[in-house]
């Protein structure tokens, strides 16, 4: 398959979630896959990551390294780019022997839900990714790039899930192994590791690639079942192969976020300030909203674009000051959001509300951001992640420490988690019958999908996207909800894509 364009893809792409811009603004560009940079500021062409003490397993950069080995619920002691070292000392089915280290759950939350088997009954274990004891499940995340290990999250959460499944259950007398890949945030690698996918595993789960449009046509291809953690852009969601556990429809903006401040803040609204990294889609992106929420009532008075490669932000701030800002809305990665909030401090620059997507909801920005990140505001499709009433967080967070000792959630590996939850349940109910083309079927219906409580509903068969979303406040390094009830949830605004 041809590397898609930069021209073909730039109109093909409209987010529909401000999530989503974290990866399209922090990676806005399209490298070569010999050129991408990691963490160490050294070129990996042999798919090690410098100062991980050599080669992850399985995690390596598509096509350099065909004979990779996967990783089988577990990585123990290694780690990518943002990641933690350390391990748990069991690989493969080891990483199934029990649940020491980790937890267990009953009811919905055990490994298979309340799902009802399949009879096993004809089970076929010749087909690609099925051996007679194991069914391979790929995953294709951004480990390095541009901003190395940003969805590394995501590869941890499919691990977590397939560390916790391991643990007590098979398939049809079968153990899941991951096989980890590194899509580089870059399309050309995207498309080299779905592939690698095709040809190798089962199906695809809980991928996270911020050019995930090109892997999409291979996907479809191949007739690989793709459950994503995310999906972001219109190649990926037209695929007729591709589900996540967080979809958009492009050109489905959600109401409920723009209306409660509306009512929160009617004063702020009337002065807003829209500013956007200006790399990838989000330009269109940002355009998207500002039509939606000016619809909702907010009066945009500054719509704008900085470049990846601004370093001084003082005249974006002081433009600001001279509007009469009193609401700013920032899109982009949370690196940058900490580079605007410093020159804001520095220029005395203080608005009423300071407003992010959940790109910010992240342990990284609170360390990051220190006492400028008090009192900001995110809007979050997930529940709090310390909300171990939920018994679902609960063992995600558990069983991500297992995996890779001390690595925080985010939004990525909880729709990571997600996806690798509801392959398992959607499998186990196929049983005998489970082939690429079952899955897929029973993938369109599924409405309303919450992984036990950790997300929004989300309707994954229909790819829509989804219509309610939280407000979450950070505060002496702690984030609370200041939204009434669980999710606010309405109409969407309905742009075209």
């Amino acid at each position: 398959m041809a590397r898609p364009s930069r021209d073909r893809t730039a109109g093909a792409r409209l987010l529909a979630v401000a999530t989503l811009t974290l990866a399209l603004a922090a990676c806005g560009s399209q490298l070569e896959p010999g050129d991408v940079s990691t963490a160490g500021g050294t070129t990996a062409v042999d798919g090690t990551v410098p100062g991980a003490g050599g080669a992850v397993p399985g995690a390596t950069v598509p096509g350099t390294d065909p004979g990779a080995p996967v990783v089988p619920g577990t990585d123990p002691g290694t780690t990518t780019p943002g990641g933690s070292t350390g391990g748990t000392g069991a690989t493969g089915a080891d990483a199934g022997g029990g649940t020491e280290g980790g937890s267990a759950g009953t009811g919905e939350n055990a490994p298979t839900g309340t799902t009802e088997a399949g009879s096993c009954e004809g089970f076929d274990n010749d087909q690609t990714g099925v051996t007679a004891d194991t069914i391979t499940i790929a995953n294709a995340s951004d480990i390095s790039g541009p901003v190395p290990g940003i969805f590394e999250s995501a590869q941890l959460g499919t691990r977590a899930f397939a560390a916790y499944f391991n643990s007590t259950e098979e398939l049809c007398g079968h153990k899941l192994e991951v096989l980890a890949l590194d899509s580089r945030a870059d399309a050309g690698s995207d498309q080299q590791a779905y592939q690698r996918a095709c040809d190798e595993s089962f199906a695809s789960v809980g991928s996270q690639s911020a050019f995930d449009f090109g892997g999409a046509g291979t996907a479809q291809a191949c007739g690989l079942p793709d459950l994503r953690a995310y999906s972001l852009s219109t190649d990926r969601t037209n695929c007729t192969t591709c589900y996540a556990a967080y979809g958009v429809r492009p050109g489905q903006v959600p109401n409920a976020m723009p209306q409660y401040w509306v009512k929160q803040e009617p004063d702020a609204v009337e002065h807003v300030a829209m500013l956007y990294v200006n790399a990838g889609a989000a330009p269109e992106n940002a355009s998207a909203f500002r039509k939606a929420w000016e619809a909702n009532g907010w009066n945009v008075d500054i719509f704008q674009g900085i470049d990846v490669s601004e370093f001084n932000y003082a005249p974006y701030v002081q433009q600001m000051k001279d509007a009469g800002i009193e609401f700013v809305n920032y899109i982009g990665p949370y690196q940058f959001t900490v580079k605007l909030q410093q020159a804001m401090a520095q220029q005395g620059f203080t608005p009423k509300v300071f407003l992010q997507d959940a790109t910010i909801y992240d342990a990284a920005y609170v360390e990051q951001a220190g006492e400028l990140g008090n009192g900001v505001y995110a809007y979050a499709q997930t529940n709090l992640f310390d909300d171990f009433s939920i018994a679902e967080m609960k063992l995600y967070r558990a069983w991500l420490d297992q995996v890779s000792p001390g690595a925080e959630p985010n939004i990525y590996g909880v729709y990571a988690w997600s996806a690798a939850r509801l392959f398992v349940e959607e499998a186990t109910k196929l049983g005998g019958k489970l082939t690429r083309k079952t899955l897929l079927a029973a993938l369109a219906q599924v409405r309303d999908w919450t992984a036990n409580g950790m997300h929004v509903p989300q309707d994954v068969g229909a790819k829509t996207t989804a219509n309610c979303a939280s407000i979450i406040q950070l505060d002496g390094g702690t984030w609370s909800k200041v939204s009434p009830g669980e999710f606010l949830c309405g109409s969407m605004s309905n742009l075209g894509s």
